[in-house]
């Protein structure tokens, strides 16, 4: 299930990133005029993936833990005290989350640097 849940953040991360890039063609037809470069462009397609998927892993993991700790105040008659953070798993799923952030944008950043600069600056 966390995998299947994975892959659907992945796509809706692509797609995201693909209508972004589509929508602000403008845009990055007007800073490759002004001296951004190829590599920078896909560098920024990239970096707001990996903000992007970021902010989700953050906020589901601080919603889990907030989850748990509310069911295990709710459970308390039934003999759950306490509950276990596991920090270091956290921390490597938070982790792999940049990553696959990075892998997301690949093709949407290899569109981002494709746009043609004339063709993008005068696109309404």
């Amino acid at each position: 299930m966390l995998l299947l849940a994975v892959l659907i953040a992945l796509l809706s991360i692509v797609n995201t990133l693909a209508l972004s890039v589509f929508e602000r063609t403008r845009e990055l037809g007007l800073l490759r005029a002004v001296g951004m470069t190829r590599a920078q462009v896909r560098a920024m397609v990239r970096w707001e993936s990996v903000v992007i998927s970021l902010i989700g892993a953050l906020s589901g993991a601080g919603l889990g833990i907030g989850i748990g700790l509310g069911l295990s105040q709710a459970m308390k008659d039934v003999g759950i005290k306490a509950i276990s953070i596991p920090v270091a798993q956290l921390a490597l799923y938070v982790a792999l989350a940049a990553v696959a952030g990075v892998l997301a944008a690949v093709g949407p950043a290899r569109s981002a640097a494709k746009v043609d600069i004339l063709d993008a600056v005068v696109t309404d």
